[in-house]
């Protein structure tokens, strides 16, 4: 009885905790889960199917029921179910040891060659073949291919743009109103045709999505007149294309008809050791439409040459063209793949320019001789010059090497707002201020004109610290007051224009006039933030408005964690004692099976997060929320969503049926349950309650007058608890559990973004 009583006590815990958590926009959001999509294209997993439930049940109720059922008590632990998919873990590669040396291999990745040592790189160009070498190396652009992408939105959510191509497959909707009202969804057929309910038949295939309309409009317009109309794509058709030549995994892909040469790439794991970043050509009918170089969109953000796939073709791959090498202190160290000549300069710049470490007297230039690295050029950048980066020129199996400055004797330290604040390599009593806050990418909008430069000295009798005012506009324009040398570990502060956090921008969004992200200025309220959006439509439901806080949100989150670190000693101590007092091995072993239920729920728990909902009441019109405390200051990061009006009352937790209802006037909750079926056997008839649409809730199973019932309330009723002397405290816990999370108002962030 004491290990079933604490199962009923941990699993009405979770149910609270996780009702509390979820709000109906949320769920409409998550009904889609399991499908997945790359972009702009679609990948459903073999072996899945659509989650079960209670048939007719809208997917916010849905999702509750589906939570009572997964955390029901179990007898043995549950085992995986047929068709469930479990992501595969990504492996972390192994960092290699400072000084140990290097085991020639294959080709490493970009993280772990970083981590190399001088010592260990002396050791590789020393002592390994020079082939061998250029198979290590890390090629920029291959960990663009290392995984799939992590997120996907499903097909159905895909906008199509004006020039999206129809063709057989896709799905249309059509929406009319009017003299006539229907709507109806239609598939393009494989003869490209497109069946129009009460209109006939218009050739589809081919057309653009702005054809497809008018032409859709014009053939209803042949039979009624004083109508509007919506077309919409539905689900997407899918293509079959070929990638081959040099890739990872050549073969034929089956991809969402809105998906691009990257998509396919993505698919078949980018090009292989041997294939070509820059030369990968896309084939249709036989004749090439286009060439693309990977290096422009990793480099430039340039994606004008990705275009969008057509059925039948053909991803080439070409051969890897020169590889160059670049190696120490450079932001992106690798092997670059040459189409041109390439001078010294412009690959340093390709790798991303210098480290803030990089010392810049000592670069090094190895080229193959005799099938091992021998230097070529080794010598001073600076007295090198400008004109040598920019004459030397490259060539096939070149390695640059720069090297690192001696941290304990060259280093500063820049901050505030400048571009890229860090440690940057300096020659003592040469290197100036500008020359600094240059190299951190100059100084940002919000700078000051104001810096503070700490200087720390070694004397005989210990260390004095300095702190030197300098005048920015000054410094940068070589004034050698302000531009002073540096020394090693000075620290810069870069001060930032008083208040400039004035100004902050704050999210309005759902059934306002003209929804958006404004900027605010100190002092400004929530109405008057409604006020700029237009006010609000007609219609807005004011009593589901969504107000959330960042600040908020982490008080929240603290509560939250507070509560279930204490809810696990809790329940851990109960375990040890039920572990301690069995008598058999059938004992010991039910209490390890209740054990790790326990875990898998607190797991559950544990990643509960809080989104800074605060329980609001808006008026209508707005001035009126200005003498009501309600109208709150705006703070950064503030946002309000406002929803249409609700049209149901939701039933969940113990009836018969779980399901939403038409909201009737005077009906009470105890209405709404007998349409659910009414009670279910384990009812806790006395603890009912209701969660409003403010994101509040009351408790309503004890009232002898039931309160009245709101669009868009939900009704929770929850399973029995008993309580034995063992478990005094299981009641105490979940209405610790349940004031948390009221007082917390936690809800799962709805903005339709």
């Amino acid at each position: 009885m004491y290990r079933r009583m604490w199962k009923f006590a941990f699993i009405w815990s979770l149910v609270f905790i996780t009702l509390m958590c979820l709000s109906p926009l949320t769920f409409e959001a998550q009904a889609q889960e399991g499908s997945v999509s790359a972009p702009g294209g679609s990948i459903q997993a073999p072996g899945s199917a659509p989650a079960q439930g209670s048939p007719g049940l809208p997917s916010n109720l849905q999702n509750i029921q589906n939570i009572l059922q997964n955390v029901a008590p179990a007898q043995e632990p549950p085992a995986a179910q047929p068709g469930e998919i479990t992501a595969p873990q990504e492996e972390t590669p192994a960092e290699a040891p400072t000084q140990a040396p290097v085991e020639v291999g294959e080709q490493m990745t970009p993280e772990a060659f970083s981590a190399l040592s001088d010592a260990q790189l002396d050791q590789l160009f020393l002592n390994t073949p020079a082939s061998q070498v250029m198979r290590m190396l890390p090629r920029f652009g291959t960990d663009f291919f290392r995984q799939a992408p992590s997120t996907y939105a499903p097909v159905m959510a895909v906008p199509v743009g004006p020039d999206y191509v129809v063709g057989p497959g896709d799905e249309i909707r059509i929406s009319i109103w009017g003299m006539i009202e229907d709507q109806w969804s239609v598939t393009v057929d494989r003869d490209g045709n497109l069946s129009l309910p009460g209109a006939g038949v218009i050739g589809a295939a081919g057309m653009t999505f702005s054809q497809l309309q008018q032409a859709i409009k014009k053939e209803y317009s042949r039979y009624y007149t004083n109508f509007d109309l919506n077309v919409t794509m539905g689900r997407l058709r899918t293509i079959l294309v070929y990638v081959v030549g040099n890739a990872r995994r050549p073969g034929a892909y089956t991809v969402s008809s809105l998906a691009t040469l990257v998509n396919a790439l993505l698919a078949s794991g980018g090009p292989s050791q041997t294939g070509s970043m820059r030369n990968i050509q896309v084939r249709r009918n036989g004749k090439v439409v286009t060439n693309f170089d990977m290096y422009d969109m990793l480099l430039k953000g340039d994606t004008s040459n990705d275009i969008r796939l057509m059925p039948g073709d053909v991803i080439f791959i070409g051969e890897v063209g020169q590889l160059v090498g670049i190696v120490g202190n450079v932001k992106r160290p690798g092997l670059y793949e040459l189409k041109e000549r390439v001078r010294l300069g412009d690959l340093i710049d390709m790798a991303g320019g210098l480290t803030g470490q990089s010392f810049k007297g000592r670069v090094q230039i190895m080229r193959v001789e005799d099938r091992r690295y021998l230097t070529l050029v080794e010598g001073d950048l600076d007295t090198l010059g400008k004109d040598f980066m920019q004459r030397f020129a490259v060539q096939d199996g070149d390695i640059v090497r720069l090297f690192p400055v001696a941290r304990s004797t060259s280093m500063v330290r820049i901050t505030g707002p400048v571009a890229t604040p860090g440690e940057y390599a300096i020659e003592p009593g040469i290197t100036k201020l500008s020359e600094v806050i240059n190299r951190a990418g100059g100084l940002s909008y919000m700078a000051s004109n104001q810096a503070e430069i700490t200087r720390v000295t070694v004397t005989q009798q210990g260390p004095v610290t300095q702190h030197l005012l300098i005048n920015l506009e000054k410094a940068m324009k070589g004034d050698p007051k302000n531009d002073i040398p540096l020394e090693m570990n000075d620290y810069i502060f870069v001060r930032a224009v008083p208040e400039w956090d004035l100004y902050a921008t704050v999210t309005i969004s759902g059934e306002v006039k003209y929804p958006g992200t404004y900027t605010i200025k100190k002092g400004e309220t929530l109405s008057d933030l409604i006020e700029r959006a237009g006010g609000y439509t007609d219609r807005a439901f004011l009593p589901g408005a969504i107000f959330t806080r960042e600040s908020v949100r982490e008080s929240q989150q603290r509560s939250i964690d507070e509560m279930v670190q204490r809810l696990e000693r809790e329940l851990y101590t109960a375990s040890a004692a039920g572990t301690a007092s069995s008598l058999t091995s059938e004992d010991a072993k039910l209490v390890e099976m209740e054990t790790q239920q326990k875990r898998r729920m607190l797991d559950v728990l544990r990643q509960t997060r809080a989104t800074g909902r605060v329980v609001i009441r808006l008026e209508d019109p707005p001035t009126l929320l200005k003498k009501t405390p309600y109208d709150l200051l705006l703070e950064e990061g503030d946002r309000l969503h406002i929803p249409r009006e609700a049209q149901t009352i939701n039933v969940a937790g113990n009836v018969l049926n779980p399901s939403s209802f038409i909201f009737e006037p005077y009906s009470t909750y105890n209405d709404y349950i007998e349409k659910a079926g009414g009670y279910g056997r384990n009812a806790d008839r006395s603890r009912v309650y209701l969660l409003k649409a403010d994101g509040s809730a009351v408790r309503v199973g004890h009232l002898k007058k039931p309160p009245y019932i709101e669009r868009g309330d939900t009704i929770i009723v929850p399973e029995k608890i008993q309580v034995v002397s063992d478990l005094r405290r299981t009641r105490d816990i979940v209405d610790i559990v349940y004031k948390t999370a009221i007082s917390a108002a936690v809800v799962v962030d709805a903005f339709d973004d």
